[in-house]
């Protein structure tokens, strides 16, 4: 997905807890040089529907087909690399983000992207969120 061998990786991932939604992030970064990022995946508490709908609205973006029922989301190639692809999928309150950096040129970042937000987001966007009225 990324064209580089043995990337550096760094990473952590809170899990869901009944009194807290899951969390966490990891980083790939290219071994040489300015030991760029090319892969960065996020995963917090700070999504809603309306983030992703001005996304879409923007027309750059393409909605994400239902990977995780209740979800919505959207992926973007970013006019400036062509290789750049990022995505996002909302359930909730729960956010999950994939960016490609830097994608292999001649490779359909956009799917790459896709595919992997498919394999990733059943296991870690899964639990209801909470919502208002159930905190108290």
């Amino acid at each position: 997905m990324t064209g580089i061998t043995d990337p550096l990786v760094n990473g952590s991932l809170r899990l869901a807890r009944e009194d807290s939604p899951a969390n966490g992030g990891c980083s790939a970064y290219q071994r040489t040089g300015e030991r760029g990022t090319v892969l960065r995946i996020m995963l917090d508490s700070g999504g809603s529907r309306g983030q992703v709908e001005n996304q879409l609205r923007d027309g750059n973006s393409k909605q994400l087909p239902e990977i995780v029922p209740g979800g919505f989301g959207y992926y973007a190639n970013y006019p400036n690399d062509e290789a750049h692809v990022g995505a996002m999928l909302v359930k909730g309150q729960a956010r999950l983000s994939i960016e490609l950096v830097k994608g292999v040129k001649g490779r359909d970042n956009a799917a790459d992207v896709v595919a992997l937000m498919k394999l990733i987001a059943p296991k870690l966007i899964t639990a209801p969120s909470p919502s208002a009225d159930q905190n108290g």
